[in-house]
């Protein structure tokens, strides 16, 4: 502590503060001839959060106040003047090994008295004074550290759980629709092969065969950059190609024609079909080009499915950053669209709930763990969704820049989050929804995340039919 200068207080003046009552006087006396007085001026930082903790302190006269710093933005949590209350390392009974900081900055608002004891000699005598007493409080500590843990790992896995049904759904849908597309295919390969041994059985010239293989890499070209038509406009196209097909004498005119409009063709090319065939094989010459279409088609299909599988892939290894460093420079968009992806078969007209994603694209890159703020838009969004039921409802990802931060706004168009829940939604356990449903652990994680990992800030601000999570992030890394 400090030299033989130093003010002390004596043993009855101990007994008058509360924490000091029951002691015995061997007990009062260490206090009495360990404990300094200190005078601290107004406006002065008696401790700082995140500075080394050595000293446990008790409020002797004046007034101070304690605040705890949320992202960039300190915060005042308390401010009293009442004589005996205690701040500093006010778990210096604990561990006592293991080097610590100060949890919150005291600041004297007024002139201020304060009684300053050394943490760790006074844990060392605490710990002879009530043995027992800090077996059980370390016990307490550890216990309720483990058991949070454990909760936020099990709040982790059911998150996780539902996202991976709706991956597993979602990957079924390309993959069946590939596996059907394959399928069909075999058959229409067989049935084009007769078609052309049809055409090529000498009823076909050379030089027509020739020009029927040029106007089926027409096709196939038209086919793989078919663009998409509304409903009514392929109707009328189909009604005209089918006319077509009805004049020119083959039959099964209408089963044809939609494959044909399917492909992006129409009466144009089937003039140019009839220009390279002649009468005898045009309606050969017809159906092989209708297999060469549909064949094409089911190959788009195939390639389709398969690259939604791809992309699928891409966003659960994205969502779950297994290949990445676990903290890294990072867009923010990918986990968030990464995310969305999780959620597909949770969002979309199935569920009547459409997405708004309104990027700003030119934000900076910012120093993350990024498979932890996956996990904080993944509570946020199934909470939104949950809160939005089976539909109607929109949900809105936002990106923008907020003073030094990166700022990401998710909304829901729910009935709202009340005035009395909406004050306790980021304490651990507090849920509102049915018993089973959700541990109440949830906002907590995304709290401790977004708050104590990345420097940031959380909040909320709801009224029915527009509920905001706002998350900011800073960019620039803390030491």
């Amino acid at each position: 502590m400090s030299d033989s200068s130093a003010q002390h207080l004596a043993p009855e003046e101990l007994r008058t503060l509360f924490l000091f009552t029951d002691l015995t006087d061997e007990q009062v006396g260490w206090v009495s001839t360990n404990a300094e007085i200190v005078n601290e001026p107004a406006g002065k930082d008696i401790v700082v959060e995140g500075e080394p903790a050595r000293c446990f302190y008790v409020l002797l006269a004046g007034t101070v106040s304690m605040s705890r710093l949320v992202g960039a933005e300190s915060v005042e949590t308390t401010r009293t003047d009442q004589r005996g209350v205690y701040f500093g390392d006010v778990q210096f009974y604990v561990d006592n090994e293991t080097p610590r900081d100060y949890p919150a900055s005291v600041r004297a608002i007024t002139d201020a008295t304060v009684l300053a004891l050394p943490a760790r000699e006074f844990a060392a005598e605490f710990s002879r004074w009530y043995p027992m007493a800090v077996h059980l409080l370390e016990g307490l500590r550890l216990g309720m550290k483990r058991g949070n843990s454990m909760l936020a790992e099990r709040e982790r896995l059911l998150a996780l759980g539902k996202l991976s049904a709706g991956l597993t759904h979602e990957l079924n849908n390309p993959a069946a629709a590939a596996g059907r597309a394959a399928d069909t295919l075999r058959d229409k390969v067989a049935g084009m092969r007769a078609k052309l041994a049809m055409i090529a059985d000498g009823r076909i010239a050379g030089d027509q065969l020739k020009k029927l293989v040029m106007a089926q890499d027409e096709f196939v070209k038209k086919v793989r950059s078919a663009p998409s038509i509304s409903a009514l406009e392929a109707s009328d196209r189909e009604d005209e190609v089918g006319d077509w097909l009805d004049d020119h004498g083959i039959g099964g005119g209408w089963d044809l024609a939609p494959v044909f409009v399917a492909g992006g063709l129409g009466v144009e090319d089937m003039e140019a079909v009839y220009a390279a065939a002649n009468e005898t094989t045009l309606e050969g010459a017809i159906r092989w080009l209708a297999y060469t279409v549909e064949t094409e088609s089911l190959l788009r299909e195939i390639l389709d499915a398969t690259t939604r599988i791809s992309d699928l892939v891409l966003a659960a290894k994205q969502y779950s950053q297994m290949d990445r460093a676990p903290y890294r420079f990072v867009d923010v968009h990918e986990g968030l669209d990464a995310t969305l992806v999780m959620f597909g078969r949770k969002l979309g007209e199935e569920r009547g709930i459409g997405i708004v994603k309104d990027y700003d694209r030119s934000l900076p890159l910012i120093p993350a763990y990024s498979a932890e703020l996956n996990q904080v838009w993944t509570n946020i969004i199934d909470n939104a969704i949950d809160a939005m039921g089976d539909g109607p409802g929109t949900l809105t990802v936002r990106t923008s820049m907020f003073d030094e931060c990166v700022q990401v706004e998710i909304g829901d168009t729910g009935p709202g989050i009340p005035p009395d829940v909406r004050a306790r939604i980021f304490e651990p356990f507090f849920t509102t929804k049915p018993v089973g449903r959700g541990t109440g652990l949830g906002l907590d994680v995304s709290y401790r995340v977004i708050v104590s990992r990345h420097h940031g800030d959380i909040s909320v601000e709801s009224e029915p039919g527009d509920t905001r999570f706002r998350v900011r992030l800073p960019v620039t890394e803390e030491p």
